[in-house]
């Protein structure tokens, strides 16, 4: 009994002794190899710029201990010639999920889930620093295997799950060690995403916008935590804060998310390393500003299929461009000195990986720049510079054995050596026989190419224009091919042996013909002539013409960004929508963007002139409610999402800006939608197309934000448990939130006050510092709202779509509120019943600030003849009906002393109207904004017949690569996305 405790106790000892150690997955004992290997011989590439000819390297224990053109050898070493190979790091993959088993996704329970699920961690679920990819990380070979076959000996892997997704970890590939001895970092960055976790049915966030505001807020959490002012233990915010020393590497799916990522930290001082989405070339000047090192995946958009000429209609020319321009991505970061990484998430690294870096390559990329994309850059940025992606003293024996140049087609990857241990991918003892030969056999020369790894070749034999069928195996230097009759109806077969003991020009063997007589064949390997190379590289420049990136990349994009002009407007009849009321023959002076003098007889003074004899200039049309140009409507997972804004999600490359400035708009105020009686924050923007999403934004201009009342807030017309559910509801929401918001605004001299995003834009509201804008159709909410306003001292400044705004415009003047409406709208749901066409002018007369607005992206563009309705059905004036989509909506949005008329000093966005702009035959011949003409009708048409050009030649491209045996991808119609109020899901 004794003797038992005794060994229990010798084991327990032993156990804790080796407690950071894991246990062997297999029986008996591994010896610890201390012999050196040297390699000799080798053209070893030092790192990306640095090439040793002949040159010899040591390894021992895992680590190179010796680089240089000649080493001394020690005693016990094993020497291997490596004389006409080459020698290159192995690769790093900074994004993974390599054995991370897939998150499970939350079993549907009753409801939408509101409260987190998680006891002791952050009020969101979808904040999870405190996940550990060492947790739930198990090596996975077979996944190994192909990551060692594309050349990689290293990744960082984490649990791709949830906004703020926890630590990943640094695991080295090699094939046959211990768990312990693979983990070179167990916490080596933190990452982070747009997409909420799987493992939580948490409503919040439900938009880009929201996932931002999120983000801000655990920011701000957890630097109110770290100095010790809550009252309760928080393990996200804990790890969050553990975490932020951290690599930070930020997933995202497309380009202007990366920006979007970019912007979050740059508002902390996080830099993050942004995952790309393979478009960063289509702003790379965006991209470079933003200073980040990015890991961009090798992806590329397959061809599609278009050769029925209905279906090609079909594609867009931002898809077909995609296709063209995608794989030059590459070449044009490295051109502007962007830091990248690749990756080969969202591929197959066997089959697809050196395919698609050597189509990189071929489109530009350099090697040296493909190579530091794959070891120096990705070390350097995972903190690992000069330990991984070079082979120098003292660095990991991480390396690659190849039988030439890496980024060349025909070399042969031969071993992979992670860690000192060699994973043997092609065996080097196996002659290379691959290539071009004119075979000759009984009088015939056969045209036979050799292709596929020299272990395994594939065959193709032509007799002149004849495909012979062929049949090939080598084995142990041993050839073996079998030849198919010319004469497809004849059974018969030419076999031919050789051995090939070395690569040679020529070999010769033996020859069975089909009636059994024997004689000798000989193989001559072909040389391209420099005509062939020339035919075959005038070939591979045709199929890679790349069209020219647009601003933005989409038809109708500018090649070159429109400039400010200065231009004299002559004679024109200017709708000036001030008291001075319609001028005839009148001309207008634009210089540096601002209107400078309206007059007659003006003079040019170096400005453009355009002369508008019989034609209209108005100011540019405002449209107060708009959601054009955004990525994101709704932000539905509370009742009130007054820290979400929708700065955050505006996206420049809507078609429906274009649109938009082709029917004279030039300003809109782009709203959140009415998912909740607290919407989120406005976005009020120039119509700038081209430009980026900021560039657009009117600086100048007021904050706003979005309140909605009806049946959409207490959700009438979908399912939905969120509260409310009633119109009494609704109230009450209001009532709370500015209860809770002067409450927060009297605790803000508190010790261990916590900044809340949302409540900052509540007082803000309460304060009179942000105006609010209100979804509303019947008269007693809008009553009660105003009711609820002046009881918290502040007033509502707009009722939008108000379409029962007639009943009560009254009350609406005494309050001090504007309305902003539809011209005709009416019935289409049962709350607009009493809608009337006479509510705009009914409104006006009482003295109201009346606007036309849209709502919706094909009215919009067409606004100057809803603004022509009310002339029809309540009998106004043309000029007082002009004035409702131009400086009413201008005084709406408080933005009225800078634009919405035309006078001295104010900003030039301006319209020239073919004819009166009441009219539905007008057009608009030119608009600008801020001085830029943005849309000419002229340079429309000329767009027009570039655009088909263009469709012509990527359409024959994309045939000729069909004809090429490439593979193509089937032409989905799409159905163009209606955005109104009411969209929950992300606009597409």
């Amino acid at each position: 009994m004794k003797l038992k405790l005794l060994t229990l106790g010798l084991f327990l000892c032993f156990c804790t002794a080796q407690s950071q150690e894991y246990f062997p997955k297999n029986d008996g004992v591994k010896s610890r190899n201390t012999n050196y290997t040297v390699f000799k011989n080798a053209k070893i590439h030092l790192d990306a710029k640095n090439v040793l000819e002949k040159g010899m390297f040591a390894i021992r224990e895992g680590r190179i201990t010796a680089v240089a053109k000649s080493i001394n050898i020690p005693k016990n070493s094993i020497v291997i010639d490596l004389e006409g190979k080459e020698v290159y790091p192995s690769f790093i993959d900074l994004y993974t999920d390599f054995g991370i088993p897939k998150p499970k996704r939350a079993e549907n329970g009753n409801g939408p889930q509101y409260d987190a699920g998680r006891e002791g961690y952050y009020w969101n679920d979808h904040i999870r620093p405190d996940t550990e990819a060492i947790a739930e990380f198990s090596f996975d070979s077979k996944e190994a295997e192909k990551l060692h076959k594309a050349g990689f000996g290293v990744v960082n892997t984490h649990v791709p799950d949830g906004i703020v997704r926890g630590t990943g970890m640094l695991v080295a590939l090699t094939p046959e060690v211990s768990e312990g001895d693979r983990i070179l970092d167990e916490r080596s960055s933190q990452y982070l995403s747009f997409e909420k976790s799987v493992k939580s049915r948490q409503s919040y966030p439900t938009s880009t916008m929201g996932t931002m505001a999120l983000l801000r807020q655990a920011y701000l959490d957890a630097e109110w935590y770290a100095r010790g002012n809550a009252k309760n233990k928080d393990l996200a915010l804990e790890a969050l804060n553990k975490n932020k020393n951290l690599v930070q590497i930020f997933a995202t799916d497309n380009l202007l998310n990366e920006f979007r990522a970019d912007k979050v930290g740059d508002e902390f001082g996080i830099q993050y390393v942004i995952v790309g989405s393979g478009n960063e070339y289509q702003r790379i000047n965006e991209v470079k500003a933003s200073n980040a090192t990015y890991i961009v995946p090798l992806k590329f958009p397959d061809a599609f299929d278009v050769e029925d000429p209905y279906l090609a209609n079909l594609l867009s020319l931002e898809e077909m461009r995609e296709w063209n321009q995608a794989p030059a991505n590459l070449k044009v970061l490295s051109e502007n000195k962007v830091p990248f990484a690749l990756t080969t998430n969202s591929i197959d690294p066997e089959k697809d990986f050196r395919t698609n870096l050597l189509k990189a390559v071929e489109y530009g990329l350099t090697k040296e720049a493909a190579l530091a994309a794959l070891t120096t850059i990705p070390a350097k940025t995972i903190g690992k510079e000069g330990k991984l992606g070079v082979i120098q003293e003292g660095a990991w024996a991480n390396f690659l054995i190849t039988s030439g140049d890496y980024f060349e087609k025909e070399t042969t990857l031969y071993e992979n050596w992670i860690q000192g241990e060699k994973k043997v991918l092609n065996s080097m003892d196996v002659t290379n026989i691959t290539g071009n030969y004119d075979l000759k056999i009984d009088n015939n020369t056969y045209s036979l190419n050799i292709s596929g790894e020299p272990s395994s070749p594939k065959t193709d034999v032509k007799l002149g224009e004849t495909k012979i069928g062929s049949k090939i195996s080598f084995n142990d230097n041993w050839m073996n091919l079998l030849l198919s009759s010319p004469d497809t109806t004849k059974t018969e077969f030419i076999r031919l042996v050789a051995n090939i003991p070395s690569k040679t020009d020529t070999f010769s063997g033996k020859a069975i013909l089909p009636d059994g007589k024997e004689t000798r064949f000989q193989a001559v390997r072909k040389e391209s002539t420099d005509k062939d190379k020339k035919d075959k590289k005038k070939k591979e420049d045709k199929t890679r013409s790349i069209v020219a990136v647009t601003y933005p990349n989409v038809a109708y994009g500018f090649k070159n960004q429109p400039e400010q002009q200065n231009v004299l407007f002559k004679n024109a009849t200017v709708w000036t929508s001030e008291e001075t009321g319609v001028l005839e023959n009148t001309d207008v002076l634009v210089k540096n963007g601002e209107i400078v003098n309206v007059g007659q007889g003006l003079s040019a003074g170096g400005a453009r002139v355009i002369d508008a004899t019989g034609k209209h200039l108005t100011a540019g049309i405002i449209d107060e409610h708009s959601h054009i140009a955004a990525s994101a409507i709704n932000e539905s997972g509370h009742n009130s999402s007054a820290e979400v804004t929708m700065e955050d999600v505006v996206d420049p490359t809507d078609i429906n800006i274009y649109r938009n400035l082709a029917g004279g708009v030039t300003t809109i105020q782009l709203l959140h939608g009415s998912a909740n009686p607290i919407g989120g924050r406005s976005a009020i923007l120039k119509l700038k197309w081209g430009e980026s999403a900021d560039d657009m934004i009117f600086e100048q201009a007021p904050p706003f934000i979005k309140f909605a009342l009806g049946e959409n807030v207490k959700q009438s017309n979908w399912s939905g448990s969120r509260f409310p559910q009633t119109r009494m509801g609704v109230e009450q929401v209001f009532t709370d939130y500015f209860s809770r918001g002067r409450a927060y605004e009297n605790s803000r001299n508190e010790e261990n006050f916590r900044k809340d995003l949302e409540m900052e834009t509540i007082v803000e509201i309460l304060n009179g510092e942000r105006f609010v804008t209100s979804h509303s159709y019947i008269q007693s909410e809008i009553n009660m709202l105003m009711k609820v306003a002046e009881k918290f001292g502040f007033n509502i400044n707009t009722f939008t779509h108000i379409l029962e705004g007639y009943k009560v415009a009254d009350k609406m003047k005494e309050h001090g509120v504007g309305a902003s409406t539809f011209s005709d709208w009416w019935a289409y749901k049962y709350e607009v019943n009493d809608a009337i066409p006479y509510n705009a002018a009914i409104m006006n007369e009482v003295g109201l600030t009346v606007a036309i607005n849209s709502d919706d992206g094909e009215m919009s563009r067409r606004l100057n003849q809803e603004a022509a309705k009310s002339v029809k059905y309540g009998g106004m004036s043309e000029e007082e009906a002009w004035k409702m989509v131009t400086i009413n909506p201008a005084k709406l949005l408080h933005i009225d002393k800078l634009t919405g008329s035309i006078r001295e000093g104010k900003q030039a966005d301006l319209v020239l109207w073919n004819e009166h702009p009441l009219s539905i035959y007008a057009k608009p011949e030119k608009t600008m904004v801020d001085g830029v003409i943005y849309f000419d009708l002229e340079r429309d048409s000329q767009m027009r017949a570039d655009i088909r050009k263009e469709r012509n030649e990527l359409i024959g491209q994309m045939l000729k690569a069909k004809n090429n045996g490439v593979k193509t991808q089937p032409v989905i119609k799409k159905e163009e996305q209606r955005v109104h109020c009411d969209l929950l899901e992300e606009v597409k």
